[in-house]
């Protein structure tokens, strides 16, 4: 509070006395009742103003402003000090401010080191390292030059607080005033020690020489704990032996540093004789002494030697901290002494420590020991207890139980607890759930969801989860059917379980579930899918071969502005590539090409095939050059140009791109020789047909069923009745057999050739075979029949096809 705000609100004042010297009071304060009056001295007033300094400062401030208002403060730097110290001890740094302010504009006083010193002395006692910064910066700024006090009261309030910018700050305008303060060395040394700066300590240990500092006890000290917590055994024993050299008494706290390097060193046999020493020297080991031989046999190794400490510790009445604690559990995890891990954590309990603290300190013990499935022998009694009652204690347990496959222990802890909390515990087995998803345990996430206790009102999240691990488990009769309970259970499903049920049924194979389940999410209106969903969507409707959903889903994802990234661009084009227009795919391409993403193998062969349907062929070749240089063309890229350029009867750039394929390492494929026997073919360029037949025949590509069917088919146009038979015979001895489409074709051939009983006979045939015909089958008949004038046989077959529901 400011300083006007701090005398006001003490209330008016008043005049006392007619006919005499005016005494000026408070309401409820009388000066006159301490011997003070306008003419008493500044130094009186001074004594007074002390008695309440440190005492009542709530009567200081009310007297401090009497001498105010009765002139004493003019070149009074007492009372003005004495005041600072009541402002600081109440953390009214404003206030203090202000009477600084006030002490050179209107009492004619001198600004000193004493004034800023009093502040300082306040802050280091408090704390409030931000202020004492503060506070030594406006002292500076002052011209006041600090002394000895100054810097041994910021010093240590920096290292209080760990500031290093502070502390490296005060520490050099210290040496460059030539100021000796021994704390101020002792301060810098612990604070580059505790946070590791090492280097720069001892630069700071060399600048106690240099600067010939005559060092103290706490120099020696410090010195010592450098360089043992760096591990620098042999110039910490130098340090030991300068101190004894020096005259300085046996210490325990020199002693202990030295014990605690070599145990931090593993060196035990020094840390034993240093203990041994320090018995001779006629000093008793300390609590320190003991709980730094017990942590250094423990990082040795010794769990003999750590446990005769630790008794040792608890027979003199000393109490061991906490890391003597967690040392010995450690060692009695890792030398199978559950009985003394008993009796330890019976020890933590009597000390008071938490225990939830316990709790995680077994469960790291035994889990670093890999010996976890001991812990349950354990945990029992007034441990145990506070387990099954504690919320946190419990779910502690049951995740360390559950990330160590002991899934039974889990179960039974779940079954005895004594808490009762319906949401936490519906969030607790989500967690262990999603634990054993991520550890790949998914029998154990079942067997956790098997023994929840059944409600009306399951939890969405798990049911969620538990329809995805089903799904990785491919269950998917179980993931059904926990579906179809959270439907019945009348939640309302969110995006996350949308997206995993649509999921699970594209796995399942069940795409019109999934096209369903997508059409439940819209009609429940308020999901709006994340990029990931619209992605499904997109899939599921493409394999499902909706075109119209396709479509509308596209534009309806241009009209809100969904964030395209990679991965949207690449999928939206795969899957859309059959739904909107070329020009809308083109745009889509170009667009993703601009923005700087990159198209994948899928995207760019799907764009060839786009643009070679579409007689785009400018288009597709700069799709295929990008393609090519981006080391993202695959044998699939080359027979879709193949096939563009055969439709297209270019049998020049059909020819060049067979050539490319093999020029760039692909082996001829299937499929291209496939694309070049259908277009000769079908223009009847029967010579560059039979040498393309011939190379096939050549190569040790096998003939799959699409290529017999195209010699079926081109042999049959041509009226070549012999070749078909031939085909035919080899696709039934050593092919896969006709299919369907085989046999349209054959029916096709025997027309054209005036076969039309062998026709009709192939129908037979299909069905001994177990082949349905189909529409096309029936279409083929009719016209063969009515190609070799057969009309009233064509009219029966076409009241068959009507009868059979082909129209």
């Amino acid at each position: 509070v400011g300083s006007k705000k701090v005398w006001r609100r003490y209330g008016d004042k008043k005049d006392v006395g007619e006919g005499k010297q005016k005494i000026i009071v408070s309401d409820d304060f009388d000066v006159g009742a301490y011997g003070v009056g306008p003419d008493s001295s500044a130094e009186l007033c001074n004594k007074i103003l002390k008695g309440f300094e440190g005492n009542d400062d709530r009567k200081a401030m009310k007297f401090f402003e009497w001498m105010r208002c009765n002139g004493k403060l003019d070149r009074n730097l007492m009372g003005y000090n004495l005041m600072l110290r009541v402002l600081g001890m109440r953390g009214d740094w404003e206030g203090a401010e202000k009477l600084i302010d006030e002490m050179t504009s209107q009492s004619n006083c001198e600004l000193e080191v004493r004034v800023f010193n009093t502040i300082i002395y306040a802050c280091s006692k408090k704390g409030v390292v931000d202020v004492g910064a503060k506070w030594f910066r406006m002292m500076l700024d002052s011209n006041i030059e600090p002394n000895v006090a100054t810097f041994g009261m910021l010093m240590g309030l920096y290292q209080k607080g760990w500031n290093l910018e502070e502390s490296e700050f005060a520490f050099a305008h210290m040496r460059k005033l030539n100021v000796m303060c021994q704390s101020a060395y002792s301060a810098m040394i612990t604070i580059y020690t505790r946070l590791g700066l090492h280097i720069k300590a001892e630069e700071v240990i060399h600048l106690l020489v240099k600067d010939n500092v005559v060092l103290n006890l706490e120099n020696w000290l410090v010195m010592l704990n450098s360089y043992s917590q760096q591990g620098k055994l042999e110039e910490a024993e130098r340090v030991f032996a300068s101190m004894n050299e020096a005259g300085i008494p046996p210490n325990i706290i020199a002693y202990n540093t030295l014990i605690t390097g070599y145990g931090k060193s593993s060196n035990m046999i020094a840390a034993e004789q240093t203990f041994q020493n320090l018995q001779h020297m006629g000093l008793e080991p300390d609590e320190t002494s003991y709980r730094s031989m017990i942590e250094g046999w423990a990082r040795y190794g010794s769990y003999e030697k750590a446990k005769w400490y630790y008794e040792r510790l608890k027979d003199m009445g000393f109490t061991p901290n906490s890391s003597n604690l967690f040392s010995l559990i450690n060692l009695q995890a890792k030398h199978q002494d559950e009985d003394g891990a008993v009796r330890t954590v019976d020890d933590m309990l009597k000390m008071g420590c938490q225990p939830v603290s316990i709790l995680g300190s077994l469960i790291q013990a035994y889990d670093k020991a890999e010996r976890f499935d001991m812990l349950p022998l354990i945990l029992r009694g007034p441990l145990y207890d506070h387990v099954l009652v504690n919320q946190t204690a419990s779910s502690i347990l049951v995740m360390a139980y559950v990330k160590h496959s002991l899934v039974e222990y889990a179960i039974k802890l779940l079954k005895v607890k004594k808490w009762k909390d319906l949401a936490f515990e519906d969030n607790l087995y989500h967690l262990l759930i999603c634990t054993c998803k991520e550890l790949g345990h998914l029998e154990n996430a079942v067997k956790i969801f098997t023994h929840m206790t059944k409600t009306d009102k399951p939890n969405l999240h798990i049911m969620s989860t538990m329809i995805d691990i089903f799904c990785i488990m491919d269950r998917f009769a179980d993931a059904d059917s926990t579906y179809q309970l959270l439907k019945t259970s009348g939640l309302v499903m969110d995006m996350v379980a949308f997206s995993i049920v649509v999921r699970m049924y594209v796995k399942a194979g069940s795409l019109e579930d999934a096209c369903l389940v997508v059409n439940e999410m819209e009609k429940q209106g308020n999901i709006i899918p994340d990029t990931y969903l619209l992605r499904d969507m997109f899939r599921v409707y493409q394999r499902c071969n909706k075109r119209d959903k396709i479509s509308e889903l596209y534009y309806t994802i241009l009209k809100r502005g969904v964030t395209w990234d990679q991965e949207m661009y690449n999928c939206v084009i795969n899957c859309c590539a059959h739904a909107v227009p070329v020009d809308e795919l083109s745009k889509l391409f170009d667009e993703m090409i601009q923005r700087g993403f990159t198209p994948n193998t899928i995207t760019y062969n799907v764009m060839l095939d786009v643009y070679g349907k579409s007689r785009l062929f400018n288009k597709a070749k700069k799709v295929f050059s990008m393609a090519k240089k981006q080391g993202l063309c695959d044998i699939i890229s080359y027979n879709t140009l193949v096939a563009a350029y055969g439709k297209n009867k270019d049998f020049n750039s059909m020819t060049r791109t067979v050539e490319l394929m093999q020029f760039d390492g692909f082996a001829v494929s299937l499929e291209a020789y496939n694309s070049m026997l259908d277009a000769y073919g079908k223009e009847r360029q029967m010579e560059d047909f039979r040498n393309v037949l011939q190379r096939l025949k050549k190569s040790s590509t096998v003939s799959d069923q699409y290529t017999y069917n195209i010699l079926i088919n081109i042999y049959g146009e041509q009226g070549w009745i012999d070749e078909v038979a031939s085909v035919l015979k080899e696709l039934k001895d050593y092919g896969p057999g006709p299919d369907v489409c085989s046999y349209n074709t054959l029916i096709k051939a025997y027309g054209i050739a005036g076969m039309a009983e062998d026709a009709v006979s192939v129908i037979k045939e299909m069905r001994e075979k177990g082949i349905e015909p189909d529409r096309i089958t029936y279409m083929n008949l009719i016209s063969a029949l009515r190609r070799n004038d057969m009309f009233l046989e064509s009219v029966r077959w076409s009241l068959w096809m009507k009868q059979t529901g082909f129209s």
